[in-house]
């Protein structure tokens, strides 16, 4: 199965840089070594529209985790979240019965851990799920902490479930950032910013039915993180979903708008009205798609210009080298040295 082209924007980037930066930790040096390990370049802070492949945000996620010992970030004002303490937290899990005991484990384990937050069973008619409480109201400890605590336990939920678990929503206990509509393609359902606490929802049901985990499904779990914890996820509606993996199949002969509609065995016209309702367009899809190939290949590989080029479906160089110079606000080609140097 061919593994979807991804990248991630740069204001994530600044997150994960963020509480160390808080703590006055992010001294010149510190901040070089742990792009320099991640393979990010530092002049890419600077600029607005610039992304990383996910392998260099998963690396700085790391390099940060470890030079902090810290798998908070450096967020928490108390106790740092010492290396290890979620694969420990997962493992209090075993043995549970159902989800929502297996939740209110993860709560305790967690309160054990660090006095800073905590982690909350929570029921709203017919939804349940799980919410957190910061010690000092909902506005500390900014906003990339809530994103990743909510990121970390909704997906160990969905482990313990069995990976069907599906969030109906999420509401976050700050106001919509800039960036807000990079946050509906990491988190499902409905999000509501401004809320009293940062929460994630499921269906109600899902938490009486029994959990499956045993010590050989934790190993492989923990194996994969912190890739399968915090790695971005391309969350897209089913329309945009087809549209943007048939591209990707078919790169790079890149069918044009009649050719995939025919494809996805509808018209023109209601593929076009599909996409409008969830918020895109075939060459806004067509372009994040290039775009995140091209970011890829130039930081991976040593193929050309011309050939990225070629590949993306440009008639040429120039034309490729122009696009993306809009799509991140640098040339591909200093793009490719400023990741080499780093």
């Amino acid at each position: 199965m061919l593994r979807p082209a991804t990248t991630v924007p740069i204001f994530a980037v600044h997150g994960l840089l963020g509480g160390a930066r808080n703590r006055g930790l992010d001294t010149p040096a510190w901040r070089s070594g742990v792009l320099g390990q991640a393979g990010i370049a530092e002049s890419l802070l600077g600029l607005e529209q610039s992304r990383v492949t996910v392998a260099q945000y998963i690396a700085l996620f790391n390099a940060v985790k470890d030079s902090l010992d810290d798998e908070c970030m450096g967020y928490l004002h108390g106790r740092p979240m010492r290396c290890g303490s979620f694969a420990l937290m997962a493992r209090s899990t075993l043995g549970e019965r159902t989800l929502a005991t297996a939740l209110q484990r993860l709560s305790q384990s967690f309160a054990l851990l660090q006095d800073d937050v905590a982690l909350v069973p929570v029921c709203e008619g017919p939804r349940r799920g799980a919410a957190l409480e910061m010690r000092g109201g909902p506005g500390v400890h900014g906003d990339f902490l809530h994103s990743l605590l909510l990121r970390v336990f909704w997906r160990m939920l969905v482990w313990l479930h069995g990976g069907r678990l599906v969030p109906q929503g999420f509401d976050f206990a700050f106001e919509a950032p800039p960036h807000a509509a990079g946050y509906a393609q990491i988190y499902s359902g409905t999000l509501r910013f401004g809320q009293p606490r940062s929460a994630v929802w499921f269906d109600d049901a899902a938490f009486a039915q029994p959990v499956h985990r045993d010590a050989v499904a934790l190993r492989a779990f923990l194996h994969a993180t912190p890739g399968n914890l915090v790695g971005p996820r391309l969350i897209e509606r089913d329309a945009s979903a087809q549209v943007r993996a048939l591209l990707q199949q078919t790169c790079p002969e890149w069918p044009t708008l009649t050719a995939t509609a025919q494809r996805l065995h509808m018209s023109v016209s209601a593929l076009q009205r599909h996409l409008a309702a969830e918020g895109k367009s075939f060459q806004m899809l067509k372009d994040e798609l290039r775009r995140d190939m091209a970011i890829v290949r130039l930081t991976s590989t040593r193929a050309s210009l011309h050939a990225i080029a070629v590949e993306l479906g440009f008639t040429d160089s120039t034309s490729f080298q122009r696009a993306f110079k809009g799509w991140t606000g640098s040339a591909p080609g200093d793009y490719r040295s400023q990741a080499g140097k780093a």
